[in-house]
């Protein structure tokens, strides 16, 4: 039946049932215009409230410089209080300057040689209180004091062993140390602690007890007589001061007590003036003699000496050794016979025994234990220096003429060394080649001479080797020469050694 109430049938199209779901979102979206029209009039308000921002962020930038406006304000307290830092500079300065200059007061050793300075005032007082006396003594009486006693310290300057007991009395009281328990410490050993040996020792040991007296006498009576003046300043009376008729000045009242410590400030400064002076008089009246500097280096000349030729001793002994153990492993290894081989062992361990009896002597002589030890080898051994040389591969043609047997002992032993050196340069720098080596007594004169040929593709290197150094040093010492370098195609070591 046709009407609005219908019901539809099936042959309805599918787009048709779709209208209601339309109308229905379309009605939704008409909803939604209000919120979407109101985002967009907070979105156009937006500018309004950036502007807002902007005007906090200006505000806050005006409070941030008025504070920094303010602290600026503050800086010319802190500009001020450097600015006075630096004017106490100069005070701080000199505080430290006044501090420094004030040091040698807390060192002992100021006090020990003040001891020691009023100790050579003994002999000055014991002859005083003979002649001319003590009891009331005058300027004039302490000059005769002072001069008194001179003939008598310049006579016990005589006695040797006078320069010896001031020496050490020296040392250990004008000179810091452990003793005076200071930081730094120069050594009193610029002070000599020998007896005299010589007549300028005797009198330069009279001037130093003539001095001593004499300075110690002054220090003394320095020593008492400012601390009596201080006494006065400060108003306590002095019955008798130390030179009769000396008119102290008067105190008592206020104002030389202020002065009373100045007395005292000038001892210390005489105590520190006059044990510096005793110290450097010391070390040039006291100081080493030239026979005895000349001795000093002597004996350090020889332990250098003894040094070097103990280090030559080692280099060439086992330089030797190991250069042979290694062209020999190296022979053996490459022939691959076991004749050969055993030969090789052999000769390394000859060579390796000879070198520990080397070692074992140098060893005896640096730790000085008092056993006598085993003398160097000498020409007399050379053959078994060949001998090693030639098991090595080394074709050694030796030509030894005239009476090695008249040869000294040094020269016979230097001789020796040198030519291992030169045995094992070969070795070592040219391998197992032909070696002319020729030995020869020519009159006062002992000729060495090696020759070989130069190894094709080697570099030369003339006399830099430590070995052929040690050898120009041993002949110098003995008083020879020796000239090592190219001689045609051949490298020659010519050593001539005198035996006067």
């Amino acid at each position: 039946m046709p009407g609005p109430f219908r019901r539809p049938t099936r042959t309805t199209p599918r787009a048709s049932r779709r209208r209601p779901l339309a109308s229905a979102v379309t009605h939704g979206a008409r909803r939604l215009r209000p919120s979407t029209r109101a985002a967009t009039h907070h979105a156009d308000r937006s500018p309004l409230f950036a502007s807002a921002a902007a005007h906090r962020a200006r505000r806050f930038l005006l409070l941030a410089s008025a504070a920094t406006h303010r602290a600026r304000r503050f800086r010319p307290p802190a500009s001020a209080a450097a600015h006075r830092a630096h004017r106490l500079r100069p005070l701080a300065s000199t505080v430290a300057h006044r501090a420094h200059r004030l040091r040698p007061l807390a060192r002992a050793v100021t006090y020990t040689r003040w001891l020691h300075l009023l100790v050579g005032a003994i002999v000055p007082l014991a002859a005083g209180l003979i002649y001319p006396g003590l009891s009331h003594p005058y300027p004039a009486d302490w000059l005769v004091v002072a001069v008194l006693p001179v003939p008598l310290v310049a006579a016990v300057a005589l006695v040797p062993a006078a320069r010896r007991a001031e020496g050490l009395q020296a040392r250990l009281m004008l000179f810091p140390g452990k003793h005076a328990r200071a930081w730094r410490t120069p050594e009193g050993a610029d002070v000599s602690a020998s007896p005299s040996a010589s007549w300028t020792d005797r009198g330069r040991t009279a001037l130093w007890l003539v001095f001593r007296m004499e300075a110690g006498l002054a220090v003394w009576l320095l020593s008492v007589g400012l601390p009596q003046c201080a006494l006065t300043l400060a108003g306590v009376h002095v019955e008798e001061p130390v030179v009769a008729g000396l008119t102290l000045p008067s105190g008592g009242d206020r104002w030389s007590a202020f002065l009373a410590p100045l007395p005292v400030l000038v001892l210390l400064a005489v105590v520190v003036a006059g044990g510096g002076l005793a110290a450097r008089v010391a070390r040039t009246l006291l100081g080493p003699s030239v026979k005895e500097r000349m001795a000093a280096l002597e004996g350090r000349t020889e332990r250098l000496l003894e040094r070097n030729r103990i280090a030559r001793e080692l280099h060439d002994s086992l330089g030797h050794a190991l250069t042979l153990a290694v062209v020999q492993a190296g022979a053996a290894r490459a022939a691959a016979d076991p004749e050969f081989t055993d030969r090789a062992l052999e000769a390394i361990e000859e060579t390796g025994r000879a070198a520990l009896e080397d070692l074992e002597r140098v060893l005896l002589l640096l730790r000085e234990t008092g056993r006598p030890a085993a003398a160097s080898p000498g020409l007399d051994e050379a053959a078994r220096l060949l001998d090693s040389a030639r098991s090595s591969g080394a074709r050694v043609d030796a030509e030894v003429t005239g009476p090695l047997e008249e040869v000294p002992g040094p020269v016979s032993r230097e001789a020796y060394r040198m030519l291992q050196e030169c045995l094992t340069n070969v070795l070592r720098h040219a391998g197992p080649v032909p070696v002319a080596a020729r030995v020869a007594v020519e009159g006062a004169v002992l000729r060495l001479e090696v020759r070989n040929p130069l190894a094709p593709g080697r570099a030369e290197h003339p006399g830099s080797g430590s070995g052929l150094r040690g050898i120009r040093e041993r002949a110098a010492l003995l008083g020879g020469s020796a000239r090592t370098g190219r001689d045609g195609d051949a490298w020659l070591v010519r050593v001539d050694l005198p035996l006067r």
